[in-house]
């Protein structure tokens, strides 16, 4: 494989981690997100302290398309901006709630990382051997901190893939006694991966 498939294929894996660590955090609300666009508007303006050029950044707009929505003037938003509402609306919805379910995850209870992909080592001749597998790990808190950690840097592909990567080898291949521990895990062509606190 080469430098180029293994960043693309890190890429990949990451949208699908951040992606999975969206769900679970929007699967924590006690009170859904707002829906419709105004409604959006009007909570990130809040957020951002009543300032619509603040806002107007912040979504890649105009001062002028943000004021039109936030009068209810313009209520269809395009693809590029209704998906920049949701994802910047989820992200500041509830942050008591995620707040405390981090808290949680990373002092007690750890995350349950639910994925198909390909995953072992390359140890010839052992059920330990790189294969696609169907599982769902439960990973400690210091893992689950590290990893949440890397989601809140904003760090790079490679950092969060081997984060996730190092917390199921140890969970699923390092348990005390079980060896394993100088090899290193592949953790690769993630079909599909879903997180919980």
């Amino acid at each position: 494989m080469t430098d180029e498939e293994k960043a693309q294929q890190a890429a990949r894996t990451r949208a699908k981690i951040m992606e999975g660590l969206a769900r679970a955090e929007r699967a924590l609300f006690t009170r859904p997100a707002p829906k419709s666009a105004r409604a959006q508007m009007k909570f990130l303006r809040k957020r951002e302290k009543g300032s619509t050029k603040r806002l107007a950044q912040r979504l890649g707009v105009s001062r002028k398309a943000v004021q039109r929505y936030l009068s209810g003037a313009s209520t269809k938003p395009h693809k590029r901006l209704q998906e920049a509402l949701v994802q910047e609306t989820e992200s500041e919805w509830q942050p008591q709630v995620r707040t405390q379910a981090r808290q949680r995850a990373t002092t007690s209870g750890g995350l349950v990382i639910k994925f198909r992909a390909t995953l072992g080592f390359t140890a010839n001749g052992s059920s330990d051997d790189t294969r696609v597998r169907d599982l769902s790990i439960a990973v400690s808190p210091s893992h689950a901190a590290l990893i949440l950690a890397t989601q809140e840097e904003d760090a790079t592909d490679t950092d969060i893939h081997e984060a996730v990567a190092e917390a199921i080898a140890d969970a699923y291949f390092r348990q005390v006694g079980g060896g394993c521990a100088s090899l290193k895990v592949e953790f690769r062509d993630v079909e599909w991966l879903n997180i919980d606190f």
